[in-house]
């Protein structure tokens, strides 16, 4: 079986009627025809064109189209601070926080920005102001969500995921808005401070940082947590399976960003539909290298017979490597109809008495 790695640019091209390209049945590629339905946050919007209210995402406007909507909230809540992220860059890049309308205006005009006829998009969020800190500062979690299937949807967590500290402390104070190094986790703009260590890369292991909230904040507030984000990650795929053209010889890794704040709330603050598989350290190097090596194992079946992209995509347990089925739509079919099967009088499982029962086909 051929796989093919393509970047999220040359996808447009595979699939497009005018290349005359067409995949046949030993070949799988790594992106979904239009996986932008999730990653762009313009896209999250209902068919009357408002922004989909989601309240494990913070509010977010599109400029320069929400520009009058934004300004409208900006007042109700004037001591508010707002991020803005262009939508077409990555890396940290173009990202800068403004607490006041009169900052905008003066960015507007040093860039060219004239709402609402400007033809660049910017994504502007209500930021996160109360962040759970580690050693007084900011962190964000980087976690890998294989797709093999949207419809039925099929889902997998990696085990391996990280946390990308900031190197300074993190300060509130209007006097560090223009501070990316208290504010920004990207490797990108950390690795550039003077306070960058090179050995650790300012990351920790997801099961090291469970560790330490399990110790700090006890292990049923921590199994909330990570409960809370696999939840917000199945329903951010199953919001936009309907949208996604769901061909067979495709899967997806994503990287999902989230921050947990001190309420021990996860908010997504992004998908990626290319995660940087580049390293920064050694430990990072093992990870991605596993991380491309259990995905291999899923996507590509390893019985010769079953080599083609007609198997059901269930893949044996000892080939899952590191990762985790999140959500197997269906398996959740079916366990509901064995379920409804079983019942007895009164809504019992016969043989329990809770009337509940282990299922496959999730995380939990």
């Amino acid at each position: 079986m051929d796989w093919i790695w393509a970047g999220v640019q040359s996808i447009r091209n595979v699939f497009s009627i005018d290349s005359g390209y067409r995949l046949t049945d030993d070949q799988v590629i790594n992106h979904f025809p239009n996986h932008v339905e999730l990653t762009r946050k313009d896209l999250m919007k209902d068919e009357n064109g408002r922004f989909i209210h989601l309240d494990f995402i913070p509010l977010t406007f599109m400029l320069p189209a929400d520009y009058n909507l934004f300004v409208e909230e900006f007042r109700k809540n004037p001591n508010t601070t707002w991020i803005m992220k262009p939508c077409g860059k990555a890396r940290g890049i173009g990202i800068f926080l403004v607490n006041k309308l009169s900052q905008l205006r003066k960015w507007s005009q040093k860039t060219n920005f004239t709402p609402p006829t400007s033809k660049d998009t910017y994504v502007i969020s209500k930021y996160i102001d109360n962040p759970l800190l580690i050693g007084g500062k900011k962190f964000d979690l980087r976690l890998y969500v294989l797709v093999t299937s949207f419809r039925p949807l099929k889902c997998y967590m990696y085990r391996l995921g990280f946390a990308r500290f900031c190197t300074v402390k993190y300060n509130a104070s209007v006097n560090e808005l223009d501070n990316m190094f208290v504010h920004l986790t990207n490797v990108s703009i950390q690795k550039q401070g003077e306070d960058y260590n090179a050995v650790h890369g300012g990351k920790w292991t997801v099961q090291n940082m469970r560790l330490f909230l399990e110790g700090t904040r006890g292990k049923e507030v921590t199994d909330k947590l990570f409960d809370e984000i696999n939840w917000q990650t199945v329903h951010s795929l199953k919001a936009v399976s309907g949208n996604i053209s769901n061909d067979r010889h495709c899967f997806e890794c994503y990287g999902y960003d989230y921050i947990v704040d001190d309420n021990l709330k996860p908010w997504l603050i992004e998908v990626n539909a290319s995660p940087s598989l580049t390293s920064t350290t050694s430990s990072d190097r093992i990870m991605k290298y596993r991380l491309m090596n259990d995905l291999i194992n899923i996507v590509i079946p390893l019985v010769r017979c079953l080599s083609d992209v007609r198997w059901n995509k269930i893949p044996q347990k000892e080939h899952l490597g590191y990762f985790d089925l999140l959500f197997d739509e269906e398996l959740a079919q079916q366990d509901a109809l064995n379920m409804d099967k079983k019942l007895g009088p009164g809504g019992m499982v016969r043989g329990r008495k809770d009337g509940s029962r282990p299922s496959p086909a999730t995380w939990k």
